[in-house]
């Protein structure tokens, strides 16, 4: 699932920590954490990152070719849904990266491997059913398969999440994940944290004037909400040692005066709102006093 996930989106970070050394290919943890000091310095996606020159300055010759390998890996097959069979090209991943070989190699047991495989093969079947399932879908005469396959493999995706929710009976949690990764995916209540200036925008964007992407970026996350939508900021954050103020993002202020419901603000808050919330607070600690 997280191969096919990184397909959809390169720049979902979880997909490509699960995935970058499986099958093994001798990418390290220091590896790892230097290519992510460095995607964070450029505000850039780990997948990004493997296709910069800069890498070269903060990593040896002999990882950069490995991160290079694997990410012109999944290009090329990304290029071969482009031009053909999308499903085909998936199959033939697996089969040259020659992922069964290394379940067999880790598994407990060549059962357990054999289960596993085909239980990837399952999700093959299932990605190619609901492909030729909905083509009636795609009113777009532009849309190409991989257009198509990428609808398809967010399906998936959410049905993952749902289920795993299920399994796990979260009933009193919260699913966490990037802005980045939840391209293509909807949840009834989201929250988004940090909607301060050099966190969203980042700083860094600030410096080198790519604060549209930023935008876009937050555009993503506050489009995920089907019923609500909570952003949150802090008023002061504590760096190397000291607090420091912080400054609401720049995005709050584009966003529709009208839609909006302040809370913690003296200068957007409703007086009555904040009033009959007070009231309520009182209410609820007279009743667990009583």
């Amino acid at each position: 699932m997280a191969y096919l996930r990184l397909l959809i989106n390169p720049a979902d970070d979880n997909a490509f920590l699960r995935i970058v050394n499986v099958p093994r290919r001798e990418v390290g943890p220091g590896t790892v954490e230097k290519l992510a000091n460095y995607a964070t310095e450029r505000s850039i996606s780990l997948f990004a990152a493997c296709h910069e020159l800069g890498l070269e300055q903060v990593l040896p010759t002999r990882a950069v070719e490995r991160l290079s390998r694997f990410t012109h890996f999944l290009d090329s097959v990304r290029k071969r849904m482009d031009q053909g069979d999308a499903i085909a090209a998936i199959r033939d991943m697996l089969r040259d990266m020659d992922y069964e070989a290394w379940l067999y190699q880790n598994a407990s047991a060549p059962t357990v491997a054999e289960r596993r495989m085909a239980n990837v093969w399952i999700l093959i079947d299932q990605l190619e059913k609901s492909l030729n399932r909905d083509p009636e879908e795609s009113t777009d005469a532009t849309e190409t398969e991989t257009d198509g396959v990428e609808a398809a493999i967010s399906r998936l995706v959410l049905r993952d999440i749902l289920e795993q929710q299920a399994e796990e009976d979260d009933s009193d949690r919260v699913q966490l994940l990037t802005m980045h990764a939840s391209k293509g995916l909807e949840f009834p209540h989201v929250y988004l944290m940090g909607l301060e200036e050099d966190l969203l925008p980042h700083r860094n964007a600030i410096e080198v004037g790519t604060v549209e992407e930023e935008r876009r970026l937050a555009y993503v996350g506050i489009t995920r909400a089907r019923r609500t939508l909570t952003l949150t900021l802090a008023r002061q954050r504590k760096a190397y040692g000291e607090l420091m103020d912080c400054a609401p993002s720049r995005f709050l202020d584009e966003l529709p005066g009208e839609d909006l419901e302040w809370e913690g603000r003296a200068d957007k808050e409703d007086p009555d709102k904040k009033q009959a919330r007070g009231k309520d607070a009182i209410a609820g600690l007279r009743s667990l006093l009583g």
